[in-house]
């Protein structure tokens, strides 16, 4: 496994560090901009987000579905300061590897893995996780496979109960995972079309100005590449997995009691209060903050997340 990287430090750089990190930490952005990189992982190419201090305490940032490390365009610059921020894309999203569904197993053990491999190719031996949607259940099998590296977890819009799910998402969903047919299967693919894309992000908006059509514009450009619809219906039909390990996330939550942080868009399409009110039981300590959002609430409120992150994590 490699990395690539075209930065090098001269003497001078060097020196200049200290001067360079203290401004970061008083929240300076512009100090430390965001490098665009990729790792081999396996004979994949994942591409990744990189800013912040390189001996700072890591956050990993794992997005949704149909998103891309792109959803953290506006939340990297709150937070670098504090930390040294890493925000993959999985493989058939962003601009990693999308291999065909026949060389590529796109469940969620198989792309937890991948995640597990990239993290130890870039030597993170400890993080926090931040997971929205897919980043759920993706960190959670980080998460119970190497409790030793969790420094904290944040959740944003992204459940661990079943009755955490919008009822009518289960209804189009379950179908799909009893029995995977062209018939079941038809309802699914409507989740790929430019406008379910578009929806997935105004729905529950309060703050439509701030809405960017940079976001939907650039998830469908993903999801409209050739073969990748193949792609997306094997994850989302393998997601019947995930529901399956909710006792065990829930179970290892319960006994490991990470420092966390609940950030939530109240109005989420996808998962209701009722996720927030079961991470809430099973993490008494937990800090929440609910806003006013829909699904994709760093599209609206990046700012008041990296305030509850630098709140919650740098106490």
């Amino acid at each position: 496994m490699t990395r690539s990287s075209s930065s090098r430090f001269s003497i001078a750089a060097a020196l200049a560090l200290p001067l360079f990190a203290s401004a970061a930490v008083a929240g300076d952005p512009a100090s430390w901009p965001v490098s665009y990189r990729s790792a081999d992982v396996g004979g994949l190419s994942i591409a990744y987000r990189e800013a912040g201090p390189p001996d700072a305490p890591v956050m990993l940032l794992l997005h949704g579905f149909p998103a891309s490390s792109h959803m953290f365009r506006d939340l990297i610059p709150e937070i670098a300061g504090s930390y040294h921020v890493i925000a993959p894309d999985y493989p058939g999203f962003g601009q990693s590897s999308a291999p065909a569904a026949e060389h590529y197993d796109y469940d969620f053990a198989t792309l937890a893995e991948t995640m597990n491999a990239f993290t130890e190719a870039l030597g993170l031996e400890d993080y926090t996780l931040y997971m929205q949607d897919y980043g759920g259940p993706v960190g959670m099998r980080l998460a119970v496979s190497h409790p030793d590296r969790i420094a904290g977890l944040v959740f944003q819009n992204a459940t661990v109960h079943a009755e955490g799910w919008s009822s009518e998402v289960v209804a189009q969903l379950s179908p799909y995972w009893s029995e995977r047919t062209p018939e079941t299967e038809a309802p699914v693919r409507a989740f790929l079309a430019p406008e379910t894309t578009r929806w997935q992000y105004e729905q529950g908006s309060t703050r439509r100005d701030r809405l960017s059509p940079d976001a939907w514009v650039v998830d469908q450009a993903g999801l409209d590449r050739p073969g990748n619809d193949a792609i997306q219906l094997e994850y989302l039909w393998n997601y019947r997995d995930n529901v399956a390990a909710y006792p065990a996330w829930q179970a290892y939550l319960a006994s490991a009691q990470p420092r966390t942080l609940i950030v939530w868009g109240t109005n989420d399409p996808f998962f209701t209060m009722d996720a927030v009110t079961g991470l809430q039981k099973l993490l008494p300590n937990a800090e929440t903050r609910l806003l006013d959002a829909g699904h994709f609430a760093l599209e609206t409120h990046a700012p008041e997340i990296g305030a509850a992150i630098r709140d919650t994590f740098t106490q």
